[in-house]
């Protein structure tokens, strides 16, 4: 990179920014296409990473797409990427965990604002002023918005870089940034262990992932799926039991036995059906993002005290602590690597839930 050039920030300070190369989207309908934007040069507290892989995400559809619009409205041109995995290629003078040539990771968020009690509790993700996302998030250095990991290099407070084991394959590893650290995260705070029995519904970006680590922790892992076809992966993948959802009765062999059922689909489904499968006391967390609402039925919770919960990502602390797992356990997603040159193919299979079980781009090519 080079052309270096100062831009004035809304309070009239200024910084020097370098142009990096990037695929991004201009219009929902327009598909991601080669575009330059700015990156700022890295500061005394910051990290520059080479970007090698990103892994492509089903809420990167939904935000190209601005299908969020409601709550999370996309700004264009938009740059997503938020599973990103690259070389260290410069450390500003006051980093200290991070040095030239590590192989290092960014999440969903590149800042938050470090005081209210979210944030000092080490749960950045759940910020009350406003954590700042990776992209389509406002930047609060260059003004604007912040640009993902689809481009060739990004430069991050090293508070919220993260650091990769050399055990683990870069590439497989990039998932973990977003659908790895989604699925940890609420099996951690739901304490799932040895003797319990735990549910997944659907196999795909999140459910392999979640399978993974319920497996791991040492549950018996039930995985629900309305394709027979899925079986034998599941089973692969660390699955005790599958069930096909639309078979009632094998639904109703499971009622009121399992202790957390994490629901990984981001369509809509019946919810209903999934709660009269807890225990007493037992919880349904969501991690898939359905673009509808779907209707819940009060006495599914009432008789059994039963929650219906919901989970972003993990903070800092705990994305390290779950990368770090998988080091020890050789955890990494399971990929289908593409050039980012058919990012718009991937979109569209990604659609038919045509990937097994999750893209990620190979940045090289823009290098």
């Amino acid at each position: 990179m080079s052309e270096a050039a100062q831009v004035a920030r809304q309070d009239g300070a200024q910084v020097q920014t370098v142009p990096a190369k990037a695929y991004a989207a201009q219009s929902p309908t327009s598909g991601l296409a080669p575009h330059t934007i700015r990156r700022r040069a890295p500061r005394a507290q910051d990290v520059q990473i080479e970007i090698l892989y990103c892994g492509v995400c089903h809420s990167d559809l939904h935000q190209v797409r601005n299908e969020w619009k409601e709550v999370m409205p996309t700004v264009y041109p938009c740059v997503p990427g938020h599973e990103i995995v690259g070389r260290v290629v410069k450390a500003g003078s006051a980093v200290k965990k991070f040095k030239e040539g590590d192989i290092a990771a960014v999440g969903c968020m590149v800042d938050s604002c470090r005081v209210c009690a979210s944030c000092r509790a080490g749960e950045e993700q759940y910020c009350e002023n406003g954590l700042t996302l990776t992209y389509n998030g406002e930047d609060k250095i260059l003004g604007g918005v912040t640009y993902g990991g689809y481009s060739e290099s990004v430069v991050v407070d090293e508070a919220y870089v993260l650091r990769v084991p050399n055990k683990l394959d870069p590439a497989g590893a990039a998932p973990l940034l977003c659908a790895g650290i989604t699925t940890y995260s609420p099996l951690r705070h739901w304490k799932v262990g040895k003797g319990q029995k735990v549910g997944i519904v659907g196999l795909g970006g999140l459910g392999h992932m979640g399978l993974k680590f319920a497996h791991a922790f040492g549950a018996h892992v039930v995985l629900f799926t309305t394709s027979a076809n899925k079986t034998a992966d599941a089973l692969r993948l660390g699955a005790d039991e599958v069930v096909i959802s639309k078979n009632e009765a094998e639904m109703q062999k499971h009622a009121g036995s399992i202790i957390v059922i994490q629901a990984a689909v981001p369509a809509a489904h019946d919810i209903n059906a999934y709660m009269n499968l807890l225990k007493r006391d037992g919880t349904l967390p969501l991690v898939g993002a359905p673009e509808k609402p779907f209707p819940m039925t009060a006495f599914s919770l009432i008789m059994g005290r039963r929650s219906l919960a919901g989970s972003a990502i993990g903070g800092i602390r705990e994305t390290q602590e779950m990368l770090d797992f998988c080091g020890e356990h050789g955890i990494t997603s399971d990929i289908e690597r593409i050039p980012i040159q058919r990012i718009n193919e991937a979109y569209e299979r990604l659609l038919k839930s045509d990937v097994k079980y999750r893209f990620v781009s190979d940045m090289g090519s823009l290098i």
